[in-house]
């Protein structure tokens, strides 16, 4: 069955992509939640006409993810999190918990674009990928230390 994502859906694709899906995908999850609709012959006819006249504003979006993929590139973050003798944390570090420190440097960052591949469960450095547009990411290094 093949979709038009109406919004990003992680680890499927991003809003107006169409997309092949099985059909008990589409027809129990993506279509009732209002996440995609069906990709007949005129609703692509109607993307492709709304990506046109939408074209300069995508362009604008990718450019503002770009400077702020820039600004953010230097940028380091130390997380304090309560650890026992061993090093061990407490829970673990998550994407909220990088959103955080982000803004307390001064960038206000959605915490749903932020990806964290491993769980962080000790102290030491990690990386936190930042999906700023689809085509535009960006690494951030940060460390974990123990309070």
């Amino acid at each position: 069955m093949q979709v038009i994502l109406k919004e990003d859906v992680t680890n499927l694709g991003y809003k107006d992509d169409i997309v092949t899906v099985k059909d008990g995908y589409g027809r129990n999850y993506l279509l009732p939640q209002g996440k995609a609709v069906i990709a007949t012959e005129s609703a692509k006819k109607m993307l492709a006409e709304n990506l046109k006249q939408r074209a300069h504003k995508l362009e604008k979006i990718k450019q503002d993810a770009q400077t702020l993929a820039e600004k953010v590139a230097g940028v380091s973050l130390t997380i304090g999190a309560k650890t026992s003798s061993t090093g061990t944390i407490f829970g673990s570090v998550t994407n909220i918990q990088v959103a955080e420190a982000l803004a307390k440097q001064g960038f206000e960052i959605d915490r749903k674009v932020i990806v964290i591949k491993d769980a962080v469960k000790e102290v030491g450095a990690y990386k936190a990928l930042l999906k700023l547009h689809k085509e535009v990411s960006v690494e951030i290094p940060f460390e974990v230390v123990s309070e």
